[in-house]
């Protein structure tokens, strides 16, 4: 059973995973910080200087913080087009790979037939090779 855990744990896609959600943390953290150190400063200046955070109302004894819900609204868009971006960017390039590897040299007819005559010569030479060892045998 040991040796199955092991098998598991130390398969390609888990570790693939695991990766994945340190480097999405350590991720996630930089984003964090662009948003609340960066981004926010700039969206509370175009709006008059206002902290959504700050918002809130209260009905009864309870307080009602609206404004902490505005600004994770705002986090989360930002995260998500940030998300966007660095994927498209990703994509682009990998696209771009995909295609300059795809574009093999063109081949014309002569270039063609003289490969195709190639390969039937070095497949006869090989059969009569083969027949020439087994004749002497």
């Amino acid at each position: 059973m040991l040796k199955e855990f092991k098998e598991f744990a130390l398969r390609g896609n888990v570790l693939d995973l695991a990766i994945g959600v340190i480097i999405g943390a350590a991720f996630g953290s930089i984003v964090t910080s662009l948003v609340d150190d960066i981004m926010m400063p700039f969206i509370g200046i175009l709006m008059g200087g206002v902290d959504f955070t700050s918002l809130s109302f209260d009905v009864g004894s309870a307080t009602i913080k609206y404004g902490q819900f505005i600004q994770t609204v705002f986090d989360f868009l930002i995260v998500a087009f940030s998300i966007f971006l660095f994927i498209r960017f990703l994509n682009k390039r990998l696209r771009r790979k995909e295609v300059e590897e795809e574009k093999a040299p063109e081949v014309d007819a002569k270039e063609e037939l003289l490969t195709e005559i190639r390969d039937l010569l070095k497949k006869q030479n090989n059969s009569e090779h083969k027949e020439g060892n087994r004749s002497l045998e």
